[in-house]
């Protein structure tokens, strides 16, 4: 199928994580004026909801945006996908080769359209086309660009003071009570089971997450670990140009190699105030300066990479100078190797960018139940990256030719992992959540101000979509055991006599299922599957006895209650073969599907897309179009799916329909 074109250039604005009950809230409030025009110019729903498929997870719904398949077709499924070797193996799945539908981009670079596809997570890296037409940048991991490749360094986080004795460096700290980072039992600490596959799972082909507890999974994400420096200041000895006064005090780098040594300096009323770094103390310049709350992007430092100096951009802030002098907290985010483009395709595309607009500047995890890191840190950074990146993107669009643009922020999606559930009171957790509240709202400022970067485009004959993948909940309470997207959820199909645990001699119990006396494991977000004979490598299931436990095993989790409400939380569960009604059938899913009921859920991706929870947050992804080809000022009452998106853009632009795709155009938004 293919029809004229109504429009010759299309952007997708895509921001992950997008709730379009929030934005209309914040925008009905008078506080998004740049979505409003436009709503104002548009044509979407007036609840600008669109319905999501399932699971309502990062990978596979960006798949589907891009293919217009579901995820049984394009074999995107979660965040991971199932090894099929080992069933309490999951592997990493943002690799377009795992992909099985054709995406749209590659059918507009063969229609001889130039096109950008900027971070699209999930099947735009390795770029999924030879075409010269086709330009792809990074999305081999949600997060950033450049984080999948050029990350050399971990960020950090230092604590000086007067009071210290000695400099202690901790890797990959897991500070789960969200308190100052000073480490007094150094020698007792251990590295989190689970830090390497938060910080690193992008470098992981596979991995073997057994889950027992919320600290194993998704919810981790609230306390993400980073780097810990904690050092004592003295009064400066030995420097070639430390002005009279100066203190010192050491930062550690290079994954714990370097030490840095570094001053603080008086102003001219006598007061500390300002921070200097040195690679050494006969440097008679510092290779970075900073004042107290202002934060330093892209500072160039040589970072000790397996005893190789590289040159790494890296972006500083000094949360607190005591006028004394006697303290210093600072953090030091992740450095990146400048000459690493090993993410950008074509390569020149790299210096093209960094050349006219910047190196990409680094992001941060920190924040959760440390406020001061949500409100200081975690904000300002997103809010420089999304400059940058709308930068980037309207230097491109004006100057490079581009006609069709695949873009994604994870800025909303980053945040909301981070510190969405402490909007509302939590038993235990000393925190405000008014103060949650108002950086919910700044997050959705701050996205409405991205937007407003490429407003102009409407009077270029461009068509704008604004769309997400998912949105983002405040979380009832915790969820149960069950559906975490990171690995094998034991304890609720523990309970229900499915999944066993083996034991050591003493009777204590591993983190490694027993597969003699296992029945079903339920891996990834919304899958059960089978231990069968002939087919899994442990199998105690006989095949002909599969459908009889397969019923038992539905029954069993819809009979299943909360120990703590006494009330059920799975909302639906049915067999693979039942599960295409939702797009989820098929080798790549599982022999049950299930979804948790709304109040059960985590953050997103475990329960049904209509799910709504604390603070007016939503499950639903978001729906904006105006420009070009497009009715203005139009509301529409149809359900507007992911897989819609595709083929809707395919007849904007004339082309054909991707070979995969199962979506229908919005015929009711389109310019007659």
């Amino acid at each position: 199928m293919k029809c004229k074109e109504k429009t010759q250039k299309v952007i997708v604005l895509g921001l992950d994580g997008m709730d379009p009950s929030l934005t209309k809230k914040f925008m009905d409030e008078g506080k998004l004026p740049n979505i409003k025009k436009y709503v104002e110019r548009g044509a979407q729903r007036e609840d600008l909801v669109m319905l999501a498929g399932l699971p309502t997870i990062t990978p596979p719904m960006w798949t589907t945006l891009a293919t217009g398949a579901n995820p049984s077709t394009h074999g995107i499924t979660c965040f991971w996908n199932q090894d099929h070797n080992d069933l309490s193996a999951i592997k990493y799945n943002l690799d377009s080769r795992m992909c099985k539908a054709e995406q749209l981009w590659n059918v507009s670079a063969e229609a001889g359209k130039k096109t950008l596809v900027w971070h699209w997570p999930g099947s735009a890296w390795p770029p999924s086309s030879a075409n010269p037409n086709l330009h792809v940048v990074d999305g081999a991991q949600p997060a950033a660009v450049q984080m999948s490749a050029a990350n050399v360094d971990t960020e950090k986080f230092l604590v000086a003071s007067e009071k210290m004795e000695k400099v202690i460096y901790r890797p990959k700290f897991i500070n789960k009570t969200g308190a100052g980072c000073v480490i007094d039992d150094i020698d007792e600490e251990k590295e989190d089971d689970n830090a390497k596959a938060i910080l690193g799972r992008h470098k992981l082909s596979s991995i073997v997450n057994i889950q027992l507890d919320h600290t194993h999974g998704e919810l981790s994400l609230e306390a993400p670990p980073y780097d810990v420096i904690n050092s004592p200041i003295k009064p400066a000895e030995g420097w070639a140009n430390a002005p009279e006064g100066a203190k010192e005090f050491t930062v550690i780098t290079s994954n714990g190699v370097a030490r840095r040594p570094a001053l603080i300096f008086k102003n001219l009323q006598g007061v500390y105030d300002r921070v200097a770094i040195y690679y050494s103390k006969k440097d008679l310049k510092p290779f970075v300066e900073l004042v107290e709350d202002q934060l330093a992007v892209n500072i160039i430092e040589q970072v000790n990479v397996n005893g190789e100096l590289v040159e790494c951009t890296r972006s500083f802030k000094v949360l607190e100078v005591s006028p004394d002098g006697s303290v210093v907290r600072m953090w030091l985010g992740t450095a990146y190797d400048i000459k690493n483009d090993d993410r950008w395709h074509p390569k020149q595309l790299y210096r093209e960018v960094v050349d006219n607009v910047g190196y990409v500047p680094g992001f941060t995890q920190l924040g959760g139940k440390n406020y001061e890191f949500s409100a200081r840190l975690l904000q300002p950074v997103w809010r420089n990256y999304a400059q940058w990146q709308a930068d980037s993107l309207n230097y491109l669009i004006k100057n490079s030719g581009y006609e069709v643009v695949f873009s994604h922020l994870h800025m909303i999606d980053a945040q909301g992992h981070i510190f969405w559930s402490y909007a509302k009171e939590r038993e235990g957790v000393d925190t405000n959540p008014q103060d949650y509240q108002k950086l919910i709202e700044n997050c959705y400022v701050d996205a409405d101000n991205y937007l407003g970067e490429f407003l102009y485009l409407l009077d270029e004959d461009w068509t704008v979509i604004i769309t997400s993948d998912h949105g983002l909940v405040c979380r009832e309470g915790l969820p149960p055991l069950l559906g975490d997207p990171g690995g094998v959820s034991v304890r609720v199909m523990e309970e229900l006599g499915f999944t066993k645990l083996k034991r050591d001699g003493n009777g204590n119990e591993l983190r490694e299922i027993d597969w003699e006396n296992t029945v079903a494991v339920n891996t990834r977000t919304s899958y059960i599957w089978l231990n069968v004979k002939g087919r899994d490598p442990h199998g105690i299931v006989d095949p002909a006895d599969k459908y009889e436990v397969e019923e038992k095993i539905i029954d069993a989790l819809y009979g299943y209650r909360d120990p703590q409400t006494g009330k059920g939380i799975v909302s639906l569960a049915l067999r693979n073969k039942d599960a295409v009604i939702l797009g989820l059938d098929g080798p790549e899913t599982g022999d049950i599907v299930f979804f948790l009921k709304e109040g059960n859920n985590r953050t997103h991706g475990d329960c049904l897309p209509m799910a709504k929870c604390y603070f007016d947050t939503s499950i639903s992804p978001i729906f904006i179009a105006a420009g070009k080809g497009l009715k203005e000022g139009f509301t529409t009452s149809r359900v507007i799916r992911e897989v819609d998106l595709t083929p809707t853009m395919a007849v904007l632009l004339g082309l054909r329909m991707p070979a995969q795709c199962e979506g229908a155009p919005i015929y009711q938004i389109l310019e007659d």
